[in-house]
Order: C-alpha cells, then structure tokens, then sequence
C-alpha cells in the first residue's frame, strides 16, 4: 500500500508528498498521525519541494560563471563593499524599482562575485535573472543577427528581472552591437534591473563605443539612478 501511494503521488506530481509519506512511513509516524495533521505536513513539503525546484531552475538558466552568495560575501568598507548597502539589496527592492548596480575596481577585487551572489539572491526571492560577460553578449547577438533570430531573444532579456553583464569594456562596442546593445539599455531603462561589472571607471564607459551619440544615449539610462561600488585593494586571488 504503501509503495502504491508513493507512485501514485509521483504519477500526480507531488513528488514533495510522495516523500513525506514515505518518510512518515519509514519513520513509523504514519499510523499516529491524524489526517489533518498528515495533510498539512504534506502540503507543506509539496510547496517547500516546488520551492526548492524552481530556485534550481532559476539559478541553473542564469548560467552565473561561479557560486556566490551574499551569506558568503566578504564584506568591508576599505574595500568599498558596505555591510549595509549590501543587506539593503539583498532584499531585492531594487529589481522592483528596476535599478541599476555599477560594480568597478581592478582585476581581482571580487566584483563577478559581488554580482553573482546579488544575482543568487534574486534567484532564490523568485526573480529571473540571466549572466552574459560582455564577449559572450556580443558573441550571442552576431549569431542570432545571422540567424535571424535576435528579436525573440531581445524579449527574452526583456522577460529578465536582472540582467549582469560582466566584464564591461572589455570590448569595444561598434557597428550593429551598439545598436542592439542600445535597445538592451533601452528596453530596460525604469522597469528592469541591471548589473555591469567593469574594470574601468565609468568615465571611461564613453570610449566603449564607437558612436558618440550612442555613448550618450546609453550612459545616460546606465549611470541615471544607479547604486554603485567601487571596489579597491589587492586582488583577492592572491590569498589562494
């Protein structure tokens, strides 16, 4: 009967409580729980299971370049990363109010982790977020151009509640890219959130792109409103 019930509850997908009764039985809990009680103890490991399933899902389509989390982070003022603005954005009301995040500093000084772990934290508060380096954004967009099939995965950024792009200026900006990299901005600005992570300080964001006008267009919606850090010290690469 037993077995009966788990496959049952698997073939009605409810693997959450499929593995409750299970547990119950195993434990020999079963025959002393009331069925109010077994009910809302299955309930609850069902939603819990689905919970957990879609933080996996989520953090698993971000395609972020490490583990990260903000539990894990290294915080300290002298290397420009304050305990409290960190807890402030780990209650994700920025991705509500479509904010921008600026991460700069040298090679090394913890910004890709830095996003990552903000990006987790969006994950597991239920927000879709997506992680591009910028050579692998361009990279995307000149074979989707050629495929013709750019706008659907225009509306699929559109459809991310946090956008990182990491390694910024990394790569000049030219030709068709700044276009679609402008409709990015654009489509973004005031209602999604965005994460860049550069090794150059902005005032040198200009001379990434090959357009002034484009610059202009761009700089003005990245940097209006944006919450920034400005990480500083040595590399922390060298403690391992």
């Amino acid at each position: 009967m037993t077995d009966e019930t788990e496959r049952a509850l698997h073939l009605l997908k409810l693997p959450g409580m499929a593995q409750c009764w299970t547990s119950l039985e195993e434990t020999h809990k079963l025959d002393g729980t009331s069925l109010r009680d077994g009910m809302q103890l299955m309930i609850q490991t069902e939603r819990d299971t689905r919970r957990d399933n879609g933080i996996k899902r989520l953090v698993k389509s971000a395609h972020f370049r490490m583990q990260a989390s903000i539990e894990n982070l290294e915080t300290d003022t002298t290397r420009g990363v304050s305990s409290a603005t960190v807890a402030e954005l780990g209650t994700c009301e920025y991705l509500r109010n479509g904010m921008t995040i600026i991460i700069t500093g040298s090679a090394g000084t913890g910004k890709t982790y830095l996003a990552s772990a903000l990006g987790d934290r969006a994950c597991r508060q239920g927000f879709k977020v997506m992680y591009f380096t910028i050579n692998m954004l361009v990279s995307t967009m000149r074979m989707l151009r050629l495929e013709n099939r750019l706008n659907n995965f225009f509306r699929k950024l559109g459809s991310q509640d946090l956008l990182i792009i990491d390694d910024w200026g990394m790569q000049k900006v030219d030709g068709d890219i700044q276009n679609d990299f402008e409709q990015i901005i654009d489509d973004r600005y005031n209602f999604k959130s965005l994460i860049l992570c550069s090794q150059l300080p902005v005032s040198d964001w200009y001379n990434v792109f090959q357009s002034e006008l484009i610059a202009e267009a761009c700089l003005d919606r990245m940097t209006h409103k944006s919450i920034r850090f400005d990480l500083k010290g040595e590399s922390l690469r060298k403690k391992y």
